[in-house]
């Protein structure tokens, strides 16, 4: 059965909720929760995750194709929105529900804020 927008939208809030409540049970940090949407300034789909005391912006797809170029800029733009340290995607990793074993796509940039704490200038 195609997904149409609905069954898409249910299906992105059910991840969304699945990696928030897995972050906060892995963390210990019942900060962490979806985040509620905020339209043209989006800041990603998860909230009150730190790093080095500073935001992280995480953006989740559960999408059947892949869009590594698209999802990464969208995950950058949101870290800028949200004055976070760097923005990750986290994506649905197909045959597994674990929300510890989904896959996180970032640049080397995001990498390196994400170990030293400072962000890196383009």
């Amino acid at each position: 059965m195609a997904r149409n927008r609905a069954s898409a939208k249910a299906a992105g809030s059910r991840f969304e909720r699945l990696i928030a409540d897995g972050l906060a049970l892995a963390l210990g940090d019942d900060r962490i929760d979806r985040r509620v949407k905020t339209g043209a300034k989006d800041r990603g789909d998860i909230a009150g995750v730190r790093i080095h005391g500073q935001r992280l912006v995480i953006e989740c797809k559960d999408c059947a194709t892949t869009s590594l170029p698209q999802w990464t800029r969208e995950a950058q733009l949101e870290a800028g929105n949200d004055d976070a340290l760097a923005g990750v995607v986290v994506a649905k990793r197909r045959g597994t529900t674990d929300p510890l074993d989904q896959w996180v796509h970032m640049t080397v940039r995001d990498l390196v804020a994400l170990i030293t704490g400072q962000t890196q200038e383009r």
